[in-house]
């Protein structure tokens, strides 16, 4: 769908030193997410940019990869160079057994 100029990393390439960017809309975020995530809605990405750091690796998730990809390619048309889009999203997330949780700390569910 985006071809190969959109870098890519599997969950298991993600470290405790990676900014994981969840660029799902409020409800899905709320469902369940990534314990350590930093919630960014795509729509807001542009108003937003300055939070999103520069320098060190950023791996973008969404559901299940496409939001992400598209979220990835406009990074690095606006300067990011270690962004990566996370492969197969949220769902392979809860498939490879990492934590997901809801807005009130509970145990989550991918939406």
């Amino acid at each position: 769908m985006f071809g190969p100029q959109i870098p890519t990393v599997t969950i298991s390439e993600i470290t405790d030193e990676t900014y994981l960017l969840d660029v799902r809309e409020d409800d899905e975020w709320a469902a369940g997410h990534a314990p350590d995530a930093h919630h960014l809605p795509m729509m807001e990405l542009p108003a937003r940019l300055a939070e999103i750091p520069t320098d060190r690796d950023v791996a973008v998730i969404c559901r299940s990869g496409g939001r992400s990809a598209q979220v990835v390619a406009y990074l690095l048309r606006n300067g990011w160079e270690q962004v990566h889009n996370v492969a197969g999203g949220m769902g392979d997330w809860d498939a490879a057994g990492r934590p997901v949780i809801g807005s009130d700390g509970q145990p989550g569910q991918v939406l």
